[in-house]
């Protein structure tokens, strides 16, 4: 069993920058994949990035290409997701994922373990 705490959300100005921090609990991570996704409001839960433990491997949805960056502390079994030049779009709430063996790190069927997701803000 895996318990992930998201941490690190808050209240931005566009343009802004946060880092939102996932510590895992209960089995390292060695072997897993993590993933970060958000669920805004009347909206169904989106892919943002995802980082293959082993070779360190990363993956971004289009909308944040080039503006946020995941990695992880293997020593800390912590996954980081550095946020940059923030949109009121990337209002919502945000989810850290873990599982091993992942085929599509995209997909949040792929994921068996979830954090219970921190907020994040950006106003205009």
């Amino acid at each position: 069993q895996v318990q992930l705490v998201e941490s690190g959300g808050g209240l931005v100005q566009a343009g802004g920058s946060l880092r939102l921090s996932c510590a895992a609990s209960g089995r390292t991570l060695s072997r897993y994949a993590m993933g970060w996704f958000r669920q805004a409001p009347g909206k169904e839960r989106e892919f943002v990035a995802a980082i293959r433990w082993t070779g360190g491997r990363t993956y971004y949805a289009d909308s944040v290409e080039g503006r946020f960056t995941i990695s992880g502390d293997y020593a800390k079994n912590t996954v980081y997701l550095q946020m940059n030049s923030l949109k009121p779009e990337d209002t919502a709430v945000y989810y850290c994922a873990a599982d091993l063996d992942i085929g599509v790190p995209s997909r949040p069927s792929e994921y068996d373990y979830w954090g219970q997701g921190t907020q994040v803000t950006v106003s205009s």
